[in-house]
């Protein structure tokens, strides 16, 4: 299934993308896609659901971030080789964890804001991970069986705040719409092996990331189970699974978003996203 949550900020309704592409409202069925209405128990009630007796949205308007209310957003730093060795930073041992506000979130078409004195806003093609069972002590041969969907996200980072500000990485990747997520949140039945989806991004029409999840240091499974012997995981968590290389910091000279520039955003299978970034008023 390709779930989604469509209208206006605050006044998202939820809806489930159809083979021929419209998009069938759910609202019926489930209030929202947040927290248990993830889980995978509830999934499969949905998807029990013939989506041809579902109505269908004719002019669906704004798309929201594919999941709401997140009570996590959880990111791994370094993730790809390439993206390691651009940063200048080593290969690391285990997952590098760290967290998003979730008041970053934002729907994959909004305009992403550059903060107040932010001169190194940056971007980032992730594969999302969508939690649908609590997971604790998880093993890696269980662990995809506690995933309930994947999505495309741009874990936009603003690299002074980031690295020049002292302290977690966190200041630097939770400005308001740093976080666009979504179109469609996929079930884990429809993507199968996530370890073999192309990521790209785009900036003003020139390809500037361009990668596969094959490339990933850490898997999904592994990322799950590491994560899952340090905290409880629950449904309607968010992992961002890290970025290739190609991001503006790692360019020479590095290269910086200003107002007007315009990212297209995709994990192939999972949906594409198109931001402009804009000044903050």
């Amino acid at each position: 299934m390709k779930l989604l949550r469509y209208g206006p900020v605050g006044q998202e309704k939820p809806g489930m993308l159809d083979a021929e592409g419209q998009v069938r409202d759910l609202s019926a069925h489930v209030s929202d896609f947040a927290g248990e209405t993830v889980s995978r128990a509830a999934l499969d009630k949905l998807r029990a659901i013939d989506v041809n007796s579902l109505p269908v949205v004719a002019e669906p308007g704004r798309i929201g971030a594919c999941v709401a209310s997140v009570p996590n957003f959880f990111c791994v730093g370094l993730n790809y080789a390439k993206h390691a060795a651009e940063s200048g930073m080593a290969v690391p041992a285990e997952p590098i964890l760290f967290n998003k506000a979730t008041s970053a979130l934002s729907g994959p078409f909004d305009d992403v804001v550059i903060p107040r004195g932010s001169e190194k806003s940056d971007w980032e093609v992730e594969l999302g991970v969508v939690i649908g069972k609590e997971a604790s002590y998880v093993s890696e041969a269980d662990a995809l069986d506690y995933v309930a969907g994947y999505c495309t996200i741009n874990d936009m980072s603003e690299r002074s705040f980031q690295i020049e500000r002292g302290g977690q990485w966190v200041k630097g990747k939770s400005a308001p719409t740093f976080g666009p997520t979504g179109p469609y949140l996929v079930t884990a039945d429809e993507v199968g092996d996530p370890q073999t989806l192309r990521v790209t991004l785009k900036l003003n029409g020139e390809t500037v990331q361009d990668s596969e999840t094959s490339d990933m240091i850490f898997t999904v499974a592994q990322i799950v189970s590491h994560m899952s012997q340090f905290m409880k995981l629950v449904p309607g968590d968010i992992i961002a699974t890290g970025t290739p290389s190609g991001v503006g910091m790692g360019m020479k000279p590095p290269r910086y978003l200003k107002p007007g520039d315009v990212m297209e955003i995709e994990v192939h299978g999972l949906g594409a996203q198109r931001q402009t970034a804009v000044a903050a008023s």
